[in-house]
């Protein structure tokens, strides 16, 4: 049965084609279905009884995804490489191969036009696939009408009937040109893209001609002609020869937080998406930037001939980092693919931000559910903190303020470690917790009923030593976990800091998760704003004497701005960069160090 999330999600579908795929409790994709309008084709899932394997497929949903495509067209050739590819448990039809058929121009001296169900590297010019076999079926013949090719084997001893009623091209009578063929396929072609309006205007009008002759049975051919292509014959990309590997990176940034998103295409065919979301730091370009140069990283991720970016990313430095090519496309197909990107980044971030808005709009009952759970009193007020010291720069501190469950913005506090040097989480701790509560108790201003420490049993005694030992305080202290996808986990409390059941689906787990990522996100955002210019390729733009060669080689070589911080002059000068460069490079990073 749906639950919360999938209730909340359901209001924030698109109104758009693309492809939806339904997870069950262990993460694993158990359906993958297509839709012309995911709102109305993913909703109808969870809206009235079902029977069957409907039924059981519904009753085994926990989550789903989305990917929005271009079109219902490309949400059916996605469908299906989505499906060859997961071997979804309630997906039957498609496990072994399509049963969709392809249109296909074979690549030979007398080519012909053949449906097929197998997309193969051999040359030729696929269209499809077609949801309707018989209307494609239909289709062959149609085009075999107007703009014949070879209709048998081509070797008959004499013109066969077909030729003489103008349904083939007549090899058999006499050798075609090849230049004849070319400029036949190149009709089809067009035809098959989409352009058929004045082929459709022509059956209109000899159905009209037909039912003034009252000859209402050709009119109904005419009829069925015009129904056929309409239905098979919309506007679609050709799967031409062009079979380079490509990968498309775009993203959407918002509220601190970017969503990127990538794009597989092979052999013509978007084959997978894959979609990340985190706080940012730096500039989105940047980000984007280094998401690329780590996933490539990653040997499961090989790199194809070609990566597509946004304009505003610096492709030559992207380009010698990656040695691949990397290109902005201008208009096209591409261009296309590019912004659909962009465009399932968008949709991806403003779900997270609408879920994470509906999710506080029910908040008492996630508390009663929280206080029981914990053997509290009714916790009015929490108090949650998390440290940020990425690359091991600019420590700081942040703490978010709930109060009813509902954010308490004017009540956040964000701190500059000024006592530890390093990475150093005890202590970190302390500091925050001293100067937080030494303040409260110098104003004399009300404590909060549960302070949450995003950590686990190192903050929390931190947290207890200061409050207990130094306040005489006896505020309740849990630390929020996570699991190994960084996701919220539970809590840990008690004398003991043993873990705290909370239950997925319970509103007091989501509501920890909220506080945990409003947490985190606040710390990160304050993180940056204080490390300011002190991004790695950021610092590199102001040292004379280096351009893109040379932020690329100490981009590649040292990947961290505290690796290079930690990098003697030496290692700077073994990559060939003069010795003075080198100094200048020392002497910057020292300086915002």
């Amino acid at each position: 049965m749906s639950n919360e999330l999938i209730e909340n999600k359901l209001k924030l579908l698109p109104d758009l084609p693309g492809c939806y795929i339904m997870k069950n409790e262990h993460d694993q994709i158990i359906y993958i279905g297509k839709a012309k309008n995911l709102k109305n084709r993913v909703r109808s899932y969870f809206r009235g009884e079902h029977e069957g394997k409907t039924k059981r497929l519904v009753e085994d949903i926990v989550d789903y995804e989305t990917i929005v495509t271009g079109s219902d067209k490309e949400a059916l050739l996605l469908e299906v490489t989505l499906i060859q590819k997961h071997q979804p448990k309630y997906n039957i039809r498609l496990k072994r191969g399509t049963s969709y058929p392809y249109l296909k121009i074979t690549n030979e001296r007398d080519p012909q036009l053949v449906i097929t169900s197998e997309v193969e590297k051999d040359g030729a010019h696929y269209f499809g696939p077609y949801p309707d076999v018989w209307a494609a079926s239909e289709t062959k013949q149609l085009i075999q009408k107007i703009y014949p090719l070879r209709k048998c084997n081509g070797h008959q001893k004499r013109a066969c009937l077909y030729y003489h009623i103008g349904q083939c091209i007549g090899p058999c009578d006499h050798e075609v040109p090849v230049e004849e063929y070319e400029e036949q396929i190149r009709r089809i072609k067009s035809f098959l893209n989409g352009n058929v309006s004045d082929i459709k205007r022509d059956l209109k009008q000899k159905m009209q001609e037909a039912a003034e002759e009252m000859n209402y049975e050709r009119a109904a051919e005419f009829r069925d002609q015009i129904s056929y292509i309409e239905r098979t014959v919309e506007k679609q990309s050709i799967i031409s020869n062009n079979y380079t590997a490509r990968d498309f990176f775009n993203y959407y940034m918002d509220k601190g937080w970017i969503s990127i998103q990538v794009f597989f295409v092979r052999q013509a065919t978007l084959i997978k998406r894959e979609a990340t979301m985190f706080p940012i730091i730096d500039t989105p370009e940047e980000e984007l930037m280094s998401f690329i140069l780590q996933y490539y990283e990653d040997k499961n991720n090989r790199k194809p001939k070609e990566v597509y970016v946004p304009e505003t990313v610096d492709t030559d430095l992207l380009e010698e980092a990656l040695e691949t090519k990397v290109l902005v496309p201008q208009r096209g197909r591409k261009k296309e693919l590019l912004d659909l990107t962009g465009k399932n980044s968008e949709i991806s971030l403003k779900q997270k931000f609408r879920l994470i808005e509906m999710k506080e709009q029910k908040t008492t009952g996630a508390i009663e559910e929280l206080s029981d759970v914990l053997g509290l009193p009714y916790i009015e007020r929490i108090e949650a903190f998390d440290h940020s010291n990425i690359q091991g720069t600019n420590p700081v501190s942040a703490m978010v303020s709930f109060k009813d469950g509902v954010p308490d913005k004017n009540n956040y506090r964000k701190y500059k470690i000024r006592t530890v040097i390093g990475s150093n989480e005890f202590a970190t701790t302390q500091e925050v917790i001293r100067r937080r509560y030494s303040r409260l108790l110098k104003e004399r201003k009300d404590m909060p009923d549960l302070i949450l420490m995003d950590g686990g049993k190192v903050q929390v005694n931190a947290a207890r030593d200061v409050l207990e030992n130094e306040f005489g305080l006896d505020i309740p202290v849990a630390g929020m976990v996570k699991d190994k996808k960084h996701r919220t986990a539970g809590l840990i409390f008690g004398n003991e800091l043993e873990p705290v059941v909370l239950n997925p689906r319970s509103q007091a787990f989501h509501l920890v998760q909220r506080i945990q990522e409003e947490v985190h996100r606040f710390a990160i955002t304050f993180h940056r704003n204080v490390r300011g210019k002190n991004s790695f390729t950021s610092q590199l733009d102001d040292v004379e004497g280096v351009g893109p060669k040379t932020r690329t080689k100490v981009l590649r070589h040292f990947k961290s701005m505290k690796r290079l911080q930690e990098a003697d002059l030496e290692e700077i000068t073994a990559l060939g960069i003069p010795v003075k460069v080198a100094e200048r490079i020392k002497d910057t990073v020292k300086q915002n160090s």
